[in-house]
């Protein structure tokens, strides 16, 4: 397929900046194979489901993965540099990859000091401004001199239009985050509130948990034509042995298991080995859902609305088919649902034959 099936224009008032208060008071837009799309709240999902239905959630916690970061005067010409610095992957103790920009202003062997008590020395350099970071501190020492000195990774459509502030350290982390290691939030998750948990749960729909560590990369664009060439970003997961179980069990008794974003959803797909057996355990997964995948798992993805040609949109497409897709965003931009990682969410079932 190509990418241009992909794109769509968004007025650039639906870009959500904040969050809607309480998170649970989003719109959910809920669309079902040949029906109608209904227009709803967040709060009242549960409605939506039915008793035996399985959520499963990204309990992944983002990491104050955003620095800033200077780079010493190189020579009698080449002055100092300020320079963005986007977390990504960590590969031990003290080395991560990440993005830099401007990535032309950097070099390898360059100390990069993001605060007098935290440096990092770039040991390879990537394509696309990727490099690799040697840091000063490790382990422990170093989780809490990123808390101390980054910001939480706001998206680029959103931190464009404004400067991170304190009260996104609370508004970009889902309620249920336990497991540190992600660089960007899983966004369907933020809509959740204790209440609304509370209420899933006298309604009989089961919650379990898997963790995937977001990367970076899930902001890259693609930038090819032909979306088969565009090469993912491994992350990295976990699956619990009881989590495995649930969506085997649900699977076998016929019961519907909803993924909440799509790394969950991604998770999910990521398990099943050859013979259709749920596997548990860790990973990394670099999944490419396009149109066209058979669904193994996945019945229904609660997510926000995502931007053009990104991967994520080709997932949607994967599920619900191209046709439905173009709807639910003509209808999503028509009505003024809020759109991205803050904006409002979808209730979306796959297609018959997904």
């Amino acid at each position: 397929m190509q990418l241009s099936e992909f794109d769509f224009d968004l007025p650039e008032d639906l870009i959500a900046l904040r969050p809607a208060v309480p998170r649970d008071s989003a719109r959910l837009l809920v669309s079902k194979p040949n029906q109608a799309i209904e227009d709803a709240m967040v709060s009242a999902l549960p409605g939506f489901l039915r008793a035996g239905d399985v959520l499963i959630f990204n309990d992944t916690r983002t990491l104050a993965a955003s620095l800033k970061a200077s780079r010493a005067q190189r020579g009698p010409v080449g002055g100092p540099v300020s320079l963005d610095i986007n977390l990504h992957q960590r590969l031990d103790r003290a080395i991560w990859k990440a993005f830099v920009r401007p990535a032309k202003r950097v070099a390898l062997e360059d100390v990069l000091t993001i605060h007098p008590e935290l440096k990092a020395h770039v040991v390879e350099l990537g394509e696309a401004g990727e490099v690799t970071l040697a840091f000063s501190k490790s382990g422990a020492d170093l989780d809490q001199a990123i808390a101390q000195f980054g910001s939480m990774p706001l998206p680029p459509y959103i931190a464009r239009k404004r400067a991170v502030d304190a009260q996104d350290a609370q508004d970009y982390q889902t309620v249920y985050a336990r497991a540190e290691g992600s660089v960007a939030t899983p966004t369907a998750g933020l809509h959740f509130t204790p209440a609304l948990l509370k209420a899933l749960d006298n309604a009989g729909i089961e919650r379990h948990w898997v963790t995937l560590h977001v990367g970076a990369g899930t902001f890259l664009p693609v930038k090819v034509d032909n979306i088969q060439d565009h090469v993912m970003h491994a992350e990295t997961y976990e699956v619990s042995a009881q989590t495995a179980a649930a969506v085997a069990r649900a699977k076998a008794e016929g019961r519907r298991v909803i993924a909440v974003g799509t790394t969950s959803l991604r998770t999910l797909e990521s398990i099943v080995d050859p013979d259709g057996q749920i596997t548990y355990g860790g990973g990394d997964t670099s999944i490419f859902i396009t149109p066209g995948y058979q669904f193994k798992v996945v019945d229904g993805l609660i997510t926000n609305f995502h931007l053009p040609k990104s991967t994520l949109l080709m997932l949607v497409g994967a599920l619900i088919g191209m046709e439905a897709l173009r709807e639910v965003y003509r209808h999503a931009i028509d009505g003024r649902y809020r759109f991205y990682s803050y904006g409002d969410a979808s209730l979306l079932w796959k297609a018959s034959n997904s």
